[in-house]
């Protein structure tokens, strides 16, 4: 595959290495620094792009692909508030995206042990939870796009929970989500059920970018030849 990367920090360098070794070419990276060169005729060189910039560019860089009729991988976060305009035109437009709060493959199965965990936990009201991410001071989004869906798991599989909120909450229907800013940390999530007798705790650690980068290319591999909008539930249905 030709990939066009939009995002070229930390995580863009991971994925091109990756992506590398996996036998592909990265043939256009976009920063800050030469945004003008993200047109439509730059990416109709490549096969698919891998989007991870920003909340604020997330939206437009997506739609520029479809314009492009690139298929798109994306892993910026904080953007979702959007999420239904973007499936419209991707529909309406016949495009390709495959869009996740995080592509690491054990954090994608954390997801579904959480969700799983909930439907247990429904039946034990007196149980306080709250879900705790911790990522470096880089990330800009807070709460992380992963602690959103977390909790969002949480809100399918257990009729007492019906929102969460960042930072600490009295109500018992809400979810609170701590979240915290500390280098080097790539990403920690924790989910704990607390009670006067004893604490439930389960718990991902991501060691490196090398997880998320992974993912991100094998689901750029997965979308080619697709269309329509996927999630990486729909990826490791297919494994």
């Amino acid at each position: 595959m030709k990939i066009a990367l939009i995002g070229y920090g930390k995580m863009g360098k991971a994925i091109e290495s990756v992506a590398i070794e996996r036998g592909h070419s990265v043939i256009l990276k976009i920063t800050s620094q030469n945004v003008e060169e993200l047109t439509i005729e730059a990416l109709q060189e490549a096969d698919i792009a891998i989007e991870f910039s920003s909340p604020d560019s997330a939206v437009s860089n997506i739609i520029m692909c479809m314009d492009a009729k690139l298929p798109v991988v994306c892993g910026s976060t904080g953007w979702y508030s959007k999420l239904d305009v973007v499936k419209e035109y991707c529909e309406t437009n016949n495009g390709s995206l495959l869009y996740a709060s995080n592509f690491s493959i054990g954090v994608n199965i954390f997801f579904e042990l959480n969700e799983h965990l909930a439907q247990l936990m429904a039946q034990q009201p007196s149980y306080k939870l709250s879900i705790q991410e911790i990522h470096h001071t880089q990330k800009k989004d807070a709460p992380s796009g992963t602690a959103i869906s977390l909790a969002e798991g949480i809100i399918q599989n257990n009729p007492n929970k019906t929102s969460w909120k960042l930072g600490p909450t009295s109500c018992a229907n809400e979810i609170e989500i701590i979240s915290e800013r500390i280098d080097p940390a790539p990403g920690t999530h924790i989910i704990t059920y607390s009670s006067s007798i004893d604490d439930l705790e389960i718990k991902h650690t991501a060691h490196n970018r090398i997880g998320f980068a992974t993912g991100a290319v094998v689901a750029a591999e997965f979308l080619q030849e697709k269309m329509g909008v996927f999630t990486m539930k729909d990826l490791l249905k297919r494994n």
